[in-house]
């Protein structure tokens, strides 16, 4: 009976964080906690509202995607630094699936996006953002934020004008540019170059180490703050411009936000149909037009929640499921209040790290915050200039460009920015989703033709200038696409008629059709009486071939085991110089308790195959003393 509310109590730690932590909790750690909400909350206005453009919804939307996941994670989050909202990213691939639609289609995928998670959870199915390597990662966020870039020049100009993609955007450019509005592009610009300089603001040095002071501090702290808040100040101050230009001469001259709801958002169910035109859209035709979206976007969001997660974790584990798990209540509980789907921040969650945050109930600040928002200042939100937002956005995306990843992966492995590059430009000429899909499935294509050209390395061995025979060792396991060659090899060295041993040292597994080959190629060398000893087998790699291989399949594991059979093979002269007949010994010649080893002073020359078939000149002759 006492061993019931332990497991209970192991089990609530870990699936509701917050358990573990909240007796504890303090006057201290609720302050730190307080100033970080608040100073996030500050960061996120602004943006909600930007990233509800971006995603080609009304302002309103990005407030009511951002205020939940602030509640949920705080209760079952697992990293103190992340806050969960809206993104440049999940906006953008939200904005793929409105045009041309309605903002029901982006809450019904918040709310799919959910559901997909919790699969993905209950399946483990976590690892599935494993195969989204580095450089279709690189390829896709680089993408993502050119993409996004280009969508913000209408508003940073003025332009008006409708289209979809990137391609379709810099044409609508062109063919729009001569209509740019002076004062939109003079405010935009404006605002592009006061947040870069107030993001730099941050790094200026005023503390001295060796003396510091409480004026110092003060200074150093206040430039933070002014540096973390500038997207908030830059938004409000051109605010306060337009407001005073629509009072004193009763008119604006750039264009504006416009009426934003006011109110907290209604509790209900996500839209399962929509009223499109004059027609009404079903749930299974709502969900053909989401289309592969509705498998991407949660695994984007994971795969980018993770890595945040990762990044603040100081080293410590991340548990992954919860995270998943996590984000999924995120999604779904956030559909019934009219939520686009969310992840989590980077930046933000920076800006939360950075301002000192002790908890996740750091994001109840930030959550009642965004609340007072919604139902006290959506009528100032009317003067919010679009330029401005504009700025907001590109002056956040501009450092997603990852260029300083050419160089390194240029230097290190230069067939990785094939995928990058191809998942780069599909993103940018046909679509986010479709160029991750290209990305990974290039990059799968890659794997298997480099596993189909395993690295072999072929040795000639001879023992006390007396026993010879042949060494082929494989540096990886072999899978079905590089059986081929392991066969080529071992057929090719099989014509110096000396005994063949294939070192099975690092080949830790193998596949049923691997299986298959190598026994067609035992009873090849048995037809020959040629010996063929298969040296070190992991346990996993007999259990596959054991039951497939013929009773001629010979494992040996102990050089002293594999001399012996060879001398008896001299002494009884059944070997003979260029001779061809040869012994296949039985199974029960072999011992089972053997290790191979050379003498650590032994020299010892090896070469990799790199060609498929080799003659008996490049086999490499080597030395083992004993």
């Amino acid at each position: 009976m006492t061993g019931k509310p332990s497991k209970l109590k192991r089990f609530l730690h870990k699936r509701v964080p917050i358990t573990s932590w909240l007796p504890k909790y303090n006057g201290e750690t609720a302050v730190a906690d307080a100033i970080a909400g608040v100073t996030v909350g500050l960061t996120v206005m602004p943006q909600a509202l930007a990233y509800a453009a971006l995603a080609g919804l009304q302002p309103q939307y990005g407030l009511y995607s951002s205020f939940l996941g602030c509640f949920v994670y705080a209760i079952f989050g697992s990293c103190k630094d992340i806050t969960i909202g809206p993104t440049a990213l999940m906006s953008l691939m939200t904005y793929q699936q409105v045009l041309n639609r309605n903002p029901d289609y982006a809450v019904l995928l918040c709310f799919l996006t959910g559901c997909v998670m919790v699969i993905m959870a209950f399946l483990r199915l976590g690892v599935l953002v494993e195969f989204i390597s580095q450089p279709v990662t690189v390829g896709f966020t680089t993408a993502t934020s050119v993409i996004i870039i280009a969508s913000q020049i209408k508003g940073l100009l003025g332009l008006s004008y409708q289209s979809n993609g990137f391609i379709s955007t810099l044409i609508k450019i062109g063919e729009n540019i001569h209509d740019t509005k002076l004062w939109d592009s003079l405010m935009g610009f404006t605002c592009i170059i006061i947040l870069l300089l107030l993001r730099k603001v941050k790094d200026l040095v005023v503390v001295d180490k060796l003396n510091p002071s409480k004026k110092r501090h003060a200074i150093s702290k206040s430039l933070w703050l002014l540096s973390t808040s500038r997207n908030a100040i830059v938004v409000v101050c051109c605010s306060l411009i337009a407001f005073i230009m629509q009072s004193k001469y009763n008119d604006v001259p750039f264009k504006i936000t416009g009426a934003v709801r006011p109110g907290v958002p209604v509790l209900q169910l996500p839209p399962f149909s929509t009223e499109l035109g004059n027609r009404t859209v079903t749930f299974t035709e709502m969900l053909s037009d989401l289309g592969s979206s509705i498998i991407l976007v949660p695994i984007i969001a994971v795969l980018g929640n993770v890595a945040i997660a990762k990044a603040f974790a100081g080293g410590e584990p991340v548990d992954a499921t919860q995270e998943l798990l996590t984000l999924a209540m995120c999604n779904l509980f956030g559909s019934f209040v009219s939520s686009m789907p969310i992840t989590g921040s980077f930046s933000r969650s920076a800006v939360n790290h950075a301002s000192g945050v002790k908890t996740t109930l750091g994001g109840i600040y930030t959550g009642v915050l965004l609340l007072l928002a919604l139902d006290q200042l959506t009528p100032y939100f009317y003067y919010i200039p679009n330029a401005s937002l504009a700025a907001v956005i590109i002056s956040a995306v501009i450092f997603m460009i990852e260029y300083e990843v050419m160089e390194p992966m240029w230097k290190a492995s230069r067939r990785d920015m094939i995928p990058m590059f191809a998942t780069f430009i599909t993103c940018l000429c046909i679509g986010v989703e479709i160029g991750i899909v290209v990305g990974v499935c290039l990059n799968i294509a890659l794997l298997l033709f480099y596993s189909a050209k395993p690295k072999i390395i072929v040795e000639k061995v001879e023992i006390d200038n007396e026993l010879e025979f042949i060494s082929v060792k494989p540096n990886t396991s072999i899978y079905y696409p590089g059986v081929e060659r392991l066969r080529n090899i071992v057929l090719k060295a099989a014509r110096s008629k000396l005994p063949v041993v294939i070192d099975c040292t690092l080949m830790e597994h193998t596949d049923f059709t691997t299986a298959k080959s190598i026994s067609s190629f035992i009873k090849e060398f048995s037809t020959k009486n040629q010996p063929l000893f298969f040296y070190n087998a992991q346990p996993n790699l007999l259990s596959v071939l054991t039951p497939i291989c013929t009773d001629k399949f010979i494992h040996v594991n102990n050089f002293d085991a594999l001399k012996s059979i060879l001398r008896d093979l001299y002494k009884e002269k059944i070997l003979n110089d260029g001779g061809t007949e040869l012994l296949t010994l039985s199974p029960s010649s072999t011992s089972n308790d053997i290790k191979l080893h050379a003498n650590s002073s032994s020299r010892i020359e090896s070469r990799e195959c790199d060609e498929p078939l080799l003659t008996k000149n490049e086999i490499v002759r080597i030395s083992v003393s004993n």
